[in-house]
């Protein structure tokens, strides 16, 4: 019987891997008895003692599994001086394993020529790592070419380092024949050709081959495999599934995917398994945990142990924990040490660390020191801190350099952003590329766009039809309802034109809701037209009441109307002093009146 040790599968794991050819080393079964062992060597050792070549070298292949080099070595040179090619091969084994490497070239070589594809496979990694890579590449094509797996992975390996197209080709052939380590680099290999076709977008979807094999390298256990497929699975809403091999990479050692689990747990609910592997992971150096970890300490008051975890994601390395420090000392005051945070994990790229250094440097007062870290965040990507430099440029009066930081946040979605852009459009008379961008800010959820939007659509609207009777009919435009979004979202004006169009078409209880919502919230045309309304309602004393509320916030309309109620009352004096606010606070129409009026009465009390 010809047996074959393989020395990639020796070194890699300690331990030979029994196949069903003479070309590779066998394995007993490790479930069974000690006894039966011992009796398979005394069998073998009898029958070499006798002269069986064969015999001679299992034998000396199971003491070089056990250990036993000096036991191992006499039997494999006699088995191979008998040209037994297994037993060179594992002479070669063994010579490695003395430090006898050019020797155990040799060995190999012999076993190579002689046809065995575990010793061309050594042979080539001896090559290999003496830098002779045609020679390597020769007999890793050999070892391959005759169906060797470990062989095929090698010369994949190889050909991948030196970007070989071919390198794809042995390294899927290796992935068939059941590798896992090729499982799972040739899915990392489809992933990567996915995201250069789709020219480095970070969302693309790895394609359904590449899972495929990660599935596959999973299985057989591959935990960075499970980890990747927990993270396709997760992207594709399948929790349940990705928690399951994140937690089958976790228990494995993979540091990221015990985090990953982390926070899947923390997002259904449980914060307190997520803290139990966060806690794993970040023991074993996974920064994102030890973060995950300092922000979760942070939340229920515990400073102290918070600051002690992002410390620790920043020794492993991750700059978030200095930023998050930063975060931790801005929150409690501690201004100085703030910045030093803010300026570490500035000077290490965190972009958004330079914002928040910048913001900090501008609320102290030193523009000149903050405007450099806007631009170095937002040349980094910031998009709030392109936005925080449209609002320095704005306050310098610099608005074109305002527009264009504007603008380039707008770009990449800021919706605040897009406001100033749509308000820029409008200023400069083009109403086309303001409503875009006011779509895009009141679509965001900006309630100063919406309203913005709805006026520049209510401006273009024609005028209500008539009925045929001669009654105007109403039909719900656009405007009305994005006016309707703006004053939902609180816009006090549009709660007052919202009330404006529900009056028009003779909705009074609907008038009043959003007259009084707008009021309430301080709007003086709002409490002026709920008093309007009250009054023809006959509820004068009521509008009064409104109308003061609005005249003592500067609405002269309100101040008249007041003067005259207390006019009709007879309080003279109370008219008198209304009317002349009434004078001050105009517009001209309104002081022109109010002054008439308190000229009469002041005749009046005069008389």
């Amino acid at each position: 019987m010809d047996v074959m040790g393989d020395k990639a599968t020796l070194f890699e794991t300690g331990r030979f891997v029994q196949p069903s050819s003479r070309e590779d080393t066998e394995t007993p079964d490790e479930t069974g008895e000690i006894a039966d062992e011992a009796a398979e060597e005394l069998r073998q050792r009898l029958a070499a003692e006798a002269g069986d070549v064969e015999a001679m070298s299992v034998l000396g292949a199971m003491l070089l599994r056990r250990g036993d080099l000096d036991g191992a070595e006499p039997h494999l040179r006699a088995a191979t001086a008998a040209g037994d090619r297994a037993a060179a091969n594992n002479l070669g084994v063994l010579l490695h394993q003395r430090g006898y490497a050019d020797e155990a070239a040799g060995w190999w070589r012999i076993a190579a020529v002689a046809g065995s594809t575990a010793a061309a496979h050594a042979l080539g990694r001896h090559h290999r790592e003496r830098g002779d890579e045609p020679a390597a590449e020769y007999w890793l094509r050999q070892s391959a070419e005759q169906g060797h797996t470990l062989g095929a992975y090698a010369l994949a390996d190889l050909l991948e380092h030196r970007a070989d197209p071919g390198a794809e080709q042995w390294m899927r052939v290796a992935a068939e024949r059941g590798h896992r380590e090729a499982a799972y680099r040739l899915a990392r290999a489809l992933d990567r050709k996915a995201a250069q076709e789709a020219d480095g977008d970070n969302g693309v979807q790895a394609p359904e081959e590449a899972e495929q094999w990660y599935r596959q390298a999973a299985a057989r256990g591959h935990r960075r495999a499970a980890l990747h497929l927990g993270t396709i699975l997760e992207r594709r809403g399948e929790l349940k599934e990705a928690g399951r091999w994140y937690l089958t990479s976790a228990k494995d050692g993979e540091a990221r995917a015990a985090c990953a689990l982390g926070f899947l747990l923390r997002d259904a609910g449980d914060t307190e398994s997520a803290a139990v592997w966060w806690l794993r992971a970040a023991q074993d150096g996974d920064g994102n945990a030890a973060n995950a970890l300092g922000a979760l300490h942070a939340e229920r008051g515990e400073t102290q142990t918070a600051e002690r975890w992002y410390r620790a994601a920043m020794d492993a390395g991750d700059v978030n924990g200095a930023y998050n420090l930063g975060l931790l000392c801005a929150e409690q005051g501690r201004t100085p040490q703030a910045e030093q945070w803010y300026r570490r994990a500035a000077y290490a790229g965190h972009r958004e660390a330079a914002n928040a250094l910048a913001i900090l440097l501008l609320r102290g007062g030193d523009e000149t020191g903050a405007e450099p870290w806007f631009s170095k965040a937002a040349e980094a990507g910031s998009v709030d801190a392109a936005f925080n430099l449209g609002i320095l440029h704005a306050g310098r009066g610099e608005e074109q350099a305002a527009l264009r930081w504007y603008e380039r946040a707008a770009a990449a979605g800021h919706t605040e952003a897009a406001l100033q852009v749509g308000m820029a459009r409008l200023r400069d008379g083009d109403e086309q590329e303001a409503e875009r961008h006011l779509r895009c800010a009141a679509g965001g959820g900006s309630a100063e766009a919406a309203y913005r939007l709805a006026t520049v659509l209510d401006a273009r609207r024609p005028p209500e039809p008539a009925h045929e009777l001669g009654e105007p009919v109403h039909r719900r435009s656009e405007c009305e309802e994005w006016y309707e979004r703006a004053a939902s979202q609180g816009h006090r004006r549009a709660q007052v034109r919202v009330g404006m169009l529900a009056a028009a078409r003779g909705d009074v209880v609907e008038a009043a809701r959003w007259y009084r919502e707008a009021a309430e919230a301080g709007s003086r045309n709002g409490a002026f037209n709920l008093g309007l309304l009250l009054a023809r309602e006959g509820s004068e004393p009521e509008a009064a009441v409104w109308w003061t509320r609005a005249a003592d916030a500067g609405h002269g309309r309100a101040a008249l109307r007041l003067a005259l109620v207390y006019a009709r009352r007879g309080e003279l004096a109370e008219g008198q002093r209304w009317a002349d606010r009434a004078v001050s606070l105009g517009p001209a129409s309104v002081a022109e009146r109010a002054e008439r009026l308190r000229d009469a009465l002041r005749q009046e009390l005069s008389a």
